[in-house]
Parts: C-alpha cells; sequence; structure tokens
C-alpha cells in the first residue's frame, strides 16, 4: 500500500523545495499547481470555463491561460479567486485521484502530494501524513521577492492567505520549518523520512 504525505503551507515556505527532498530520497511528487497548469492547458475543458467566467482577456495570443494576469486578479478578488477554485479544483482532484492510483497500481512506496490547498478538501482526506511547511515572515517574504514579484505583489499575496499557519496547524501530523539552514530543515526532512521506514 502507497504511503501518501500531504504537503501544504504558505505560499514562499519552501514546498516545492521539501518535495524535491523527499524525491530524492525516494518518493513520487505530484505538485497539484502544475496539475492545475494541465487542466487549464489548451484543449482542456476548464480551460474554457475559466474564459467564459473572466474573459478572452485572459486568453493569451497562442490559445492558453495568461496565468499572470489572472494571479494579478484572483489575489485582488477573494470572490474571482472563489470562482476560479470552483472550476479548476474538481478537474485537478479528479486527475490527481487517477494519478494516486496510478501509483498504488505500480506499487510505489510513497507519493507526495504538494497542495496549498489541501486541508480542508478531500485530497487530506486520501492522505496519511499532512506535512505543514512554513518559514518566518521575512524569509517567506524574501522568497517570492526572488521569484520576481514586486513588493506590493508579494505582499498582496502574503495577505491574501491570511493566517494561514495557524488555520492550518491543528492538521498538521509533522511541522517542517524551512527558516534559516537549509541544511538543518533537510536533515528533520530525512529524520522524518526514516521514521516512517517506507522501505
Amino acid at each position: 500500500m502507497t504511503l501518501r504525505i500531504g504537503l501544504t503551507g504558505p505560499i514562499g515556505c519552501g514546498k516545492s523545495t521539501v518535495a524535491g527532498w523527499l524525491a530524492d530520497l525516494g518518493a513520487h511528487a505530484i505538485d497539484a499547481d502544475e496539475v492545475a497548469r494541465a487542466v487549464t492547458a489548451p484543449g482542456e475543458p476548464a480551460l474554457d470555463a475559466v474564459i467564459a467566467r473572466f474573459g478572452e482577456r485572459y486568453r493569451r495570443p497562442d490559445g492558453g491561460l495568461d496565468r499572470a494576469a489572472l494571479a494579478e486578479l484572483v489575489f485582488s478578488d477573494p470572490a474571482a479567486l472563489r470562482d476560479l477554485e470552483a472550476i479548476t479544483h474538481p478537474h485537478v482532484r479528479e486527475r490527481i485521484g487517477r494519478m494516486l492510483q496510478a501509483d498504488e497500481d505500480a506499487g510505489v512506496a510513497v507519493t507526495v502530494i504538494e497542495a496549498i490547498k489541501l486541508v480542508g478538501g478531500p485530497l487530506a482526506d486520501l492522505c496519511n501524513e499532512i506535512w505543514l511547511v512554513t518559514c518566518d515572515p521575512a524569509t517567506q517574504r524574501d522568497r517570492l521577492l526572488g521569484r520576481g514579484a514586486d513588493a506590493a505583489d508579494a505582499d498582496r499575496r502574503i495577505e491574501a492567505q491570511g493566517d494561514i499557519t495557524e488555520r492550518l496547524r491543528p492538521a498538521a501530523t509533522r511541522i517542517v520549518d524551512t527558516s534559516g539552514n537549509p541544511g538543518a530543515a533537510r536533515e528533520a526532512v530525512v529524520v522524518a523520512w526514516r521514521e516512517l521506514s517506507p522501505g
């Protein structure tokens, strides 16, 4: 039986980094953001639904979704974000469900699901453990700036998530703090992996 680890936490706190460490240790990592991009690619029904809701101005000349423009909208408009999630999340969940079944059928020992909106949804119920990835606010902001966000955009994205860490903490099986020395955080992940004894 495949062990499933759900990775969640605020933007910029290192979920993808932790997922990468787990993949290095032998896990198969599924990134919900990548799945969301796949289900809104040209030819996918979710793309047509998103354009129908938000308008043709969010379609790029090549037919794809203008994600940067749409992100700018939804991070400043909670109602728009809810509408976008209502359209895309069912498609994402269905695609991830198929990927989980494929891992189970293939005998994969550990699957990691990286998703910011994991807790409170059906994906969390499929996980044996929930790991909350956190860092201090200054590090979080610096990482967003390092990804190319301007200061106002970084602050807007952080503010849009509110007190997400405290909301997620009760659901967490483990907490991985990525502040400070990355080597220490990686070692904590390796120790947790050994405790799970995936085989």
